[in-house]
């Protein structure tokens, strides 16, 4: 069962390259802040821009520095089926415990094209496999009986992290999948009520910058203490709402930066946050008591 917080770690750049000490330096953090999973070369990994080359040394760099302390969910997905499949082979090759596959985007398939390419990948490895449902991101939706034919033909395709802000959806493919598969939250925000309708954790971006409330919201839920649960909830959602003030990772990193965590460089098309955006940013941070 992949559950609790699964932090989506972002690649830290220096010159424009990756900067592996930084990244190490930030794995070390979160194996020792209750993250209960690392996702490398995700949305928030600006998994996009990096090179093939670049994509494949970060899983390594991720999957040598835990050593096994928590589970490594390589993001290895693509809009093109052999090129997932050539990532993820890698990633099963290196140790990854896991794989998480976004819908493929730009080719806009149709649910069977999803089903076959979902397919296919699992086919060809032996690691589990969560699918990634971001209809915002890709322009299409992994409907809840498509996940259904996946989980039950594919016996490696475990869960999924569901980022279409559709509770209703969410419960919709709990239903179906059964127990067993595991949704995750794919927004900060919904997380908690995520919990309550049978999810295991979050996919987490805010968890970047402050792991240990994360971790402990989803742990007062798992031990049952619903009002402390709901606390951590309600004292989040700013902080998550301010994640989100420009396109993800744009607010996190530009948080990082200006909390010392790494440089908050990024990579084109991404660009540095407008400066009356980074003020409210900067407030939601001191609000918080990070600044």
């Amino acid at each position: 069962m992949y559950k609790g917080s699964i932090v989506a770690i972002v690649t830290p750049f220096k010159n424009n390259k990756v900067d592996e000490k930084k990244l190490k330096e930030l794995i070390e953090m979160h194996s020792k802040s209750g993250t209960a999973g690392i996702l490398p070369c995700g949305t928030t990994g600006e998994s996009a821009t990096l090179s093939m080359a670049e994509h494949e040394r970060v899983i390594e760099i991720t999957i040598d520095t835990v050593n096994k302390r928590i589970p490594v969910i390589a993001g290895t997905g693509s809009n093109s089926t052999e090129e997932a499949i050539r990532l993820t082979q890698h990633a099963a090759a290196a140790g990854a415990d896991a794989s998480l596959q976004v819908s493929p985007y730009y080719n806009r398939p149709t649910q069977k094209g999803l089903y076959e390419h979902f397919k296919a990948i699992a086919d060809s490895v032996d690691i589990p496999i969560i699918l990634y449902n971001i209809a915002s991101r890709t322009g299409v939706n992994i409907e809840p009986e498509t996940m259904a034919k996946l989980a039950h033909d594919c016996k490696n395709i475990v869960g999924v992290k569901e980022a279409s802000a559709n509770l209703e959806q969410m419960s919709r493919i709990k239903a179906l999948c059964g127990e067993e598969f595991d949704v995750l939250s794919g927004d900060d925000a919904l997380t908690l009520p995520l919990l309550a309708v049978g999810g295991t954790g979050i996919i987490s971006v805010v968890a970047n910058i402050v792991p240990k409330d994360v971790a402990a919201m989803v742990a007062e839920f798992e031990k049952g203490h619903i009002a402390k649960a709901r606390k951590w909830h309600y004292k989040l959602l700013p902080l998550v709402k301010a994640m989100f003030i420009e396109t993800n990772p744009i607010p996190v990193k530009t948080a990082m930066g200006m909390l010392g965590m790494c440089e908050p460089a990024l990579r084109l098309p991404m660009t540095s946050m407008l400066p009356e955006n980074q003020e409210k940013l900067k407030k939601a941070l001191k609000d918080y008591g990070l600044l």
